[in-house]
């Protein structure tokens, strides 16, 4: 049969983005649908625009490390709407630049929601598409729980719109996108409380890293309730009431004028997509793949969020290319998801690769070493700042491989990008031991734990 494309895909994020190119490298004839702006939740509401807020938020810090090194004091003041026009002035740019990539790549974007017909029949709008090959990449959405009041609050997509800055704010939540936001607004100046179910933040971490980022958090300011739940929202004026129970005790209430649900949860994005006109198979609202990211229809294909794997940008863009390679290039791949670094841009930062230490125990039992480093690093020495490092390996002594790898301090993403190499290729610790330190650095632990 004649098709229009070779592949069409569904969602112009990240990981569809990835694999339309490197489809359209083999000579594919290649279309991609998107509603929205291309770069997906990564560019426009994620990582990208996020990680501008982070660099916003430590220059208050800066300004005082630098009266100990002899700099003069600094009085400066945050001018909210130009940072926040700034951040989205560069979303803009990228989402110019991805749409110059796929022109290159000569991938025809479409504009509008897709759905399925059938297994190789897509609708966008009025526009009829066959293809050959369909790839869904249409990623995930923040959740609203059923709680009174909750239409109240913002989500993680909403804050880098707010047109204010929030004097008083509430982040609902203690997973690391919650987490992250308030490190920022507590950078940025706003008073900030965090409010969480369990006893810590960053559920599914490392035991000590998330010790380590809480006491962090809380020493900088961030009031962080723990064993809460949130009972209702209630707006008062230009104020809202955020009633909580804390440990089945009274109900208590935080006065504040924004309320944020950045870390309550995202759900695959799979609704209204014609998958009622197909085979394809939901768990929990996730597409169901093979390792090839093959859905039970043979010609049709999902990666990123909306397969609920590893919920990360470069993750969907390796499946996404690992696809592309096997389907369209001839070398057939799979996506590997053990030793997946990825860093937690809190203040202070981490970054973990491998497994926890309660992972790597529950499976090799007292087979398992753990190396521990906590230290002061000489930057904070003379801004006289209690600042901490945490540096950890997890080893598994028989064999005497480095199962894990987690830092929270000052440039631990940048460390651990490194070290993940390292364990991905099968690192001893007799290999971490035999490596020279980079002196002085902080880095440099990880080669001289004992």
């Amino acid at each position: 049969m004649n098709y229009d494309f070779d592949l069409f895909v569904i969602g112009a994020g990240s990981g569809g983005i990835a694999t339309a190119r490197r489809a359209a490298e083999y000579g594919a004839r290649v279309g991609i649908a998107e509603f929205d702006r291309l770069g997906g939740t990564c560019v426009n509401r994620g990582c990208v625009p996020k990680k501008l807020m982070v660099y916003a938020s430590h220059f208050p810090g800066l300004f005082s490390d630098a009266v100990g090194y002899g700099w003069g004091r600094v009085t400066s003041s945050l001018d909210w709407e130009k940072m926040i026009n700034a951040v989205n002035n560069e979303v803009t740019r990228l989402n110019g630049i991805y749409q110059r990539m796929l022109d290159n790549s000569q991938v025809e974007v479409i504009r509008g929601y897709a759905k399925l017909v059938d297994t190789h029949t897509i609708t966008v709008g009025e526009r009829q598409i066959t293809a050959n090959k369909i790839l869904i990449a249409v990623g995930g959405y923040p959740t609203r729980p059923n709680t009174p009041g909750i239409e109240h609050a913002i989500v993680s997509d909403d804050m880098f719109h707010l047109k204010t800055q929030p004097q008083k704010m509430v982040i609902l939540g203690g997973g690391y996108i919650g987490s992250e936001f308030a490190c920022i607004m507590n950078g940025l100046g706003t008073e900030v409380t965090q409010i969480i179910r369990g006893d810590m933040i960053l559920r599914g971490f490392d035991h000590d890293l998330r010790n380590e980022i809480q006491q962090g958090m809380s020493n900088h300011g961030i009031n962080i309730i723990n064993h809460a739940q949130i009972i209702a929202i209630e707006k008062q004026g230009e104020t809202f009431q955020v009633k909580f129970r804390q440990d089945g005790q009274q109900e208590d209430t935080v006065i504040v004028d924004a309320v944020s649900l950045a870390a309550l949860g995202r759900k695959p994005k799979t609704e209204n997509l014609g998958l009622e006109n197909t085979k394809i198979q939901l768990d929990q609202g996730a597409i169901v793949v093979d390792e090839y990211s093959r859905t039970e229809e043979e010609n049709i294909y999902a990666v990123g969020d909306c397969t609920n794997k590893i919920n990360l940008t470069p993750v969907a863009i390796n499946e996404g290319r690992a696809f592309a390679d096997t389907v369209f290039g001839g070398k057939s791949r799979t996506m590997s998801y053990e030793n997946v670094p990825t860093a937690i841009f809190t203040t202070p930062e981490a970054a973990t690769v491998g497994l926890t230490e309660e992972q790597a125990r529950e499976k090799y039992g007292d087979a398992v070493k753990v190396y521990r480093s906590r230290f002061r690093p000489m930057y904070y020495t003379l801004p006289g700042k209690e600042e901490k490092t945490l540096i950890k390996l997890v080893v598994e002594q028989t064999s005497d491989l480095v199962l894990g790898a987690h830092m929270v301090g000052n440039n631990a993403a940048e460390i651990i990008q490194g070290i993940a190499i390292a364990i991905k290729m099968g690192a001893t610790k007799a290999n971490f031991d035999a490596t020279v330190g980079i002196h002085p650095s902080s880095a440099e632990e990880f080669v001289t734990m004992r």
